[in-house]
């Protein structure tokens, strides 16, 4: 299966740069790129593409705002790829509902298996904003509210959302559970549909807000 890709960056050369690469993999098409947040939702909404990739400081309105938009209307998912990785950014582009986080720093190879990734389902996020986001979350805080919805899972759900909360891909929940790859998808939508998510990412904050997660 060929992944669909809309690459929405401001900058010129940084766009024609990730075209190429996206463009070297034989299972991946750039079908569009746009250097505003509006164009790339609008293009998006028009090509339906597999994958965006957002930048997030870009004119017209951010890529914070366009991913908050096609998650919100289920266009496709977007894998923010940013220069800045502060965590006011991160925690705004998880909670918009990006399946991943990643740096212009990132190296070719690691970008392409990220666009596979989100595409098949999957979350990421870069090594550096990973180690900081576990950080904040075993901060010794409040105890957070459990999650609304969390009542409403099977215990099934309840055993793949703890699967998403120690950052397992759906490959590794079918393996960890015994049970398809097809099925895992079928719970983690499940999942996110009950508890109110837009993306696993949120899901594995959840689990880890639940106590679910050692």
């Amino acid at each position: 299966m060929t992944i669909r890709v809309v690459v929405a960056d401001d900058q010129a050369a940084i766009r024609t740069g990730l075209v190429m690469i996206l463009g070297s993999a034989p299972d991946i098409e750039v079908v569009g790129e746009v250097g505003d947040g509006l164009a790339a939702v609008h293009l998006a909404v028009e090509l339906k593409p597999d994958v965006v990739l957002m930048d997030i400081r870009m004119p017209g309105i951010d890529g914070i705002e366009a991913t908050r938009r096609l998650i919100a209307d289920a266009v496709c998912d977007v894998l923010v790829l940013t220069t800045f990785d502060l965590d006011d950014y991160v925690d705004s582009a998880l909670a918009a509902g990006a399946a991943g986080f990643l740096l212009k720093s990132v190296d070719a190879p690691s970008l392409l298996e990220a666009v596979r990734a989100v595409a098949r389902g999957d979350g990421v996020l870069a090594p550096e904003i990973t180690r900081r986001v576990i950080s904040r979350l075993s901060a010794p805080v409040r105890k957070p509210d459990p999650p609304r919805g969390l009542s409403e899972l099977t215990p099934r759900e309840l055993d793949v959302l703890a699967c998403l909360g120690r950052g397992l891909s759906n490959a590794e929940i079918a393996t960890d559970l015994v049970i398809t790859e097809a099925t895992t998808k079928t719970h983690v939508s499940r999942v996110l549909t009950k508890l109110g998510l837009r993306s696993r990412v949120q899901a594995a904050i959840a689990a880890q807000d639940a106590g679910l997660v050692p």
